[in-house]
């Protein structure tokens, strides 16, 4: 299946909320992932215990929004915006780059760019 086919997919998981799904299809069971903070994470199985950690402090989704997408090779860029109530009262709100490196169907590689 082409990388195209794939990020669209994905994409479209990660706009309805679906995360935690979308890293269980379409992580490597080795995948990194690098985070604006300068965390990085090794494993499909440690992106989805913190994934699962983040979700559950979301007190309310009021949007994910996907802006548009691009494929160059086994890379792509996805551009979203993230809007979240938290359960501590905090607000999120990420205009964030995910950049994704693609090897036999699965993400290998993820980080994350925020303005």
């Amino acid at each position: 299946m082409s990388v195209t086919i794939l990020v669209a997919e994905m994409d479209g998981m990660v706009s309805k909320g679906q995360i935690p799904q979308a890293v269980d299809k379409f992580f490597a069971d080795d995948a990194v992932t690098h985070d604006f903070d300068g965390t990085i994470t090794t494993g499909k199985t440690a992106m989805a215990e913190k994934m699962a950690g983040f979700l559950g402090a979301i007190q309310t989704v009021n949007g994910i929004t996907l802006h548009q997408s691009l494929v160059s090779g086994n890379v792509s860029m996805s551009e979203y915006t993230f809007d979240f109530d938290m359960k501590d009262g905090s607000k999120i709100l990420w205009h964030e780059i995910i950049r994704r490196e693609w090897k036999d169907g699965k993400v290998i590689d993820e980080q994350y760019f925020t303005k």
